[in-house]
């Protein structure tokens, strides 16, 4: 059954891209839900980011925080990991700092909900010179109709427009890959609190860009708790943004195959160190 009245959190992760990130806080004021709280996991970012963050807080109608780690490389997982820990909200959606929510996102998401569930939505790429243009005048895509962001498409700003699309909600259909964990990926991925407090977290083994979502996910569907299709329902606008160093992804890959070949299930290096 699902659970109708709950407290949801959402974790931004940031580094040093105060603009994408003012466009995203925008997409957050316009949710047509906003009975949420928001954390900004930020991995080390420069003054320029925590200031923005302060001028959010004094108009937002839902409670904003600033979760900052010092810059010493990726870390992504760790910054996300302390926002988790400062929150004590029933349901998390973690997304990043350059994916901009439609203004219905939380809304599905919490209709989609589930115990026993966590939920990975998908995203739309928007090219470079469109994402140039949307953050330097701040155009509010997140209301944009769907015959205009069709247009877009069809100019080549945006790379595709089916996941705008919004299908009905039938459970056999979001529930067809229980146990698929490739392809999701934490700027668009919702699970219980409870269920990554069991699995402890992500795994700050991971350092560099790359793979410590995977194995978020394996270790929940080891924990139990299956995978639902949030496609059709919840996308973001990923803007973009230059490849990050991938010059440890070899080492994460060797590290993820480590953990295809065991059973854990809880994260080494995980939240426990913040609680």
């Amino acid at each position: 059954m699902k659970p109708s009245n709950f407290r949801i959190a959402v974790i931004v992760t940031t580094y040093n891209r105060p603009d994408a990130l003012a466009l995203v806080l925008d997409g957050f004021l316009a949710q047509s839900d906003r009975d949420f709280e928001l954390l900004v996991a930020d991995d080390g970012s420069t003054a320029d980011t925590a200031e923005l963050v302060r001028a959010y807080q004094a108009r937002a109608p839902f409670k904003i925080a600033h979760v900052w780690q010092e810059d010493i490389g990726f870390r992504a997982a760790a910054a996300r990991n302390r926002a988790l820990a400062q929150t004590d909200a029933d349901y998390i959606v973690f997304t990043d700092g350059d994916c901009v929510p439609p203004t219905g996102f939380v809304t599905a998401q919490r209709a989609l909900a589930e115990p026993g569930w966590f939920l990975s939505g998908n995203r739309v790429l928007l090219s470079e010179s469109f994402t140039r243009q949307v953050v330097q005048n701040k155009t509010p895509i997140y209301r944009w109709s769907k015959a205009r962001l069709l247009r877009a498409v069809l100019r080549g700003d945006l790379n595709r427009w089916l996941p705008l699309l919004r299908l009905p909600d039938w459970d056999w259909l979001r529930k067809r890959t229980p146990q698929r964990w490739q392809g999701a990926k934490t700027c668009n991925l919702a699970a219980w609190r409870a269920d990554l407090l069991r699995v402890n977290g992500l795994d700050e083994s991971y350092t560099g860009w790359g793979l410590e979502d995977s194995d978020l996910v394996i270790r929940l569907l080891r924990a139990g708790v299956q995978h639902k299709s949030g496609r059709f329902a919840v996308p973001v606008f990923h803007l973009w943004h230059r490849e990050n160093d991938r010059s440890q992804l070899v080492e994460n890959q060797q590290r993820l195959d480590m953990l295809l070949a065991s059973s854990h299930v809880r994260a080494k290096l995980g939240l426990d160190q913040y609680q």
